[in-house]
């Protein structure tokens, strides 16, 4: 057997693997013996006919096929060992030549290899985070609206009512929305059932029908309802407005009983949404930092990885659209795409996610990152906190041995993400997080993130 490395490009090796005649041969012979004892030449016993008789019975090249599939398997395994490549998943096969002996070529995908540029080196740090008064204010606002009640009235309806609704409607001879006692808000830029609704029920009054066609524009997010034209007929009940409470403490109290007064109620908004602010801005700060240390490093992996994410992206979209009762594959009808533009469209976050999570396993090699059992296990721990029917059957499931694996990868990859934030905030002064010049102020607050990992996001999705 001869084998050909071609080429290594894009974390593949590119073989060419020629047999000799009695390789061929030698899985001719076994290609026989199998076939004689499956197919049912007429004259003999099953297994009895003679090889000659065979191949003429099933075709010649029936006979090479089989033992094609028994030579090419076994000549690609012996090509690996002798050029020393360990591959990381199946191979493309290609069979060039059949006669007088098989040569084919395989296409190897390779271990990723991963360099890391000087990552120590970056520097930058998160955006600082300010809370306005006009943000908290809104945010009252919302909580406000949110606890404001709704009394009758008798006069047309306007924007922003809350209007009980008997309806009809139909696209073309097939129905769309019919329904008696529906609750509309008729806000101004609401889109349900259909752009332009609400337009149409304002100014109606209390037992009053209208008749009126409405058509979806050709950018509506459901794709299959783009430029349909719709026929409603509808019927106004009951007409309520909005009634907002009053900003005071007795306000604060509806909201929650523990805010004795307006001010605590707003101090604790404004609270909230710095919390908010600051875990966004850590998370883009983070995937900054990561872009970073991905940018000036040298990654080479095979397109194998690729697929592979892009299929459990797939299965991922899947099983979230079966937790909403809904069919993923009707989706994809409805939306009238093809499974290669979808594929186009999912190549790129695939090849970033493939990417970032090379780079973080490197760093976590080289900054000698692990995660201990005692670390899992407090994991687990909070993952079941609050956790009160079939707790201890939760705890088992979490205990066996894969999902360890899996909680600690989530970890490992969290404490990575952790320690390149250390080290991008280091100042130029410093020497990085984890060197024998870390300062103790720094290393203080490194344990005291190590305790609070469990609480970050994972990026592993990223």
């Amino acid at each position: 057997m001869k084998v050909t490395k071609d080429k290594v490009e894009k974390g593949q090796a590119f073989l060419t693997v020629e047999t000799e005649p009695a390789e061929v041969e030698k899985s001719l012979v076994e290609a026989y013996r199998h076939l004689v004892q499956r197919v049912n030449v007429p004259g003999f016993r099953k297994g009895k006919a003679p090889r000659p008789i065979l191949e003429r019975y099933v075709g010649k090249q029936s006979l090479l096929n089989e033992a094609i599939e028994h030579l090419v398997p076994d000549a690609y395994e012996k090509a690996l060992k002798e050029q020393s490549i360990e591959a990381i998943a199946q191979p493309q096969i290609e069979v060039t030549q059949t006669e007088p002996t098989v040569t084919f070529k395989a296409t190897v995908p390779l271990m990723p290899v991963v360099k890391l540029g000087d990552y120590k080196s970056i520097r930058m740090a998160p955006e600082p985070v300010t809370v306005t008064d006009e943000q908290v204010n809104q945010a009252i606002e919302v909580l406000r609206h949110q606890h404001a009640t709704w009394e009758p009235v008798t006069r047309p309806v306007q924007y922003n009512d809350l209007v009980i609704l008997d309806i009809e409607s139909h696209i073309g001879n097939a129905p769309f929305i019919n329904q008696k006692g529906l609750q509309y808000h008729a806000a101004e830029d609401r889109t349900f059932p259909a752009p332009g609704f609400a337009a149409q029920v304002v100014g109606m009054k209390q037992g009053e029908e209208k008749e009126f066609k409405l058509t979806f524009p050709k950018d509506y997010p459901r794709a299959e309802l783009a430029e349909k034209e719709t026929s409603f007929k509808v019927k106004v009940g009951e007409i309520k407005q909005e009634v907002l409470s009053e900003l005071n403490d007795d306000f604060a109290k509806l909201v929650n009983p523990e805010f004795a007064t307006f001010e605590a109620l707003k101090q604790r908004v404004a609270e909230n949404l710095k919390a908010r602010a600051e875990e966004k801005a850590r998370v883009e700060f983070e995937d900054k930092v990561i872009a970073e240390v991905a940018k000036t490093a040298q990654i080479e992996f095979p397109p194998v990885l690729v697929e592979r994410e892009m299929q459990r992206m797939l299965e991922e979209e899947s099983r979230r659209f079966q937790m909403q009762g809904a069919d993923f594959g009707e989706y994809l009808k409805s939306t009238k795409k093809t499974g290669e533009q979808l594929r186009q469209e999912l190549e790129p976050v695939a090849v970033k996610r493939v990417t970032q999570s090379l780079v973080l396993s490197k760093v976590a090699e080289e900054e000698k990152v692990d995660v201990s059992d005692a670390e899992i296990d407090n994991e687990i721990e909070n993952m079941v906190k609050g956790v009160s029917e079939k707790k201890e059957e939760l705890q088992k499931a979490f205990n066996n041995p894969n999902s360890r694996e899996s909680i600690k990868r989530v970890l490992l990859t969290r404490k990575t993400v952790h320690r390149l934030s250390e080290i991008a905030r280091s100042s130029a002064s410093e020497s990085p997080a984890g060197t024998e010049a870390e300062p103790k102020a720094t290393k203080r607050k490194k344990k005291t993130t190590e305790v609070e990992g469990s609480k970050e996001e994972e990026h592993d999705k990223q």
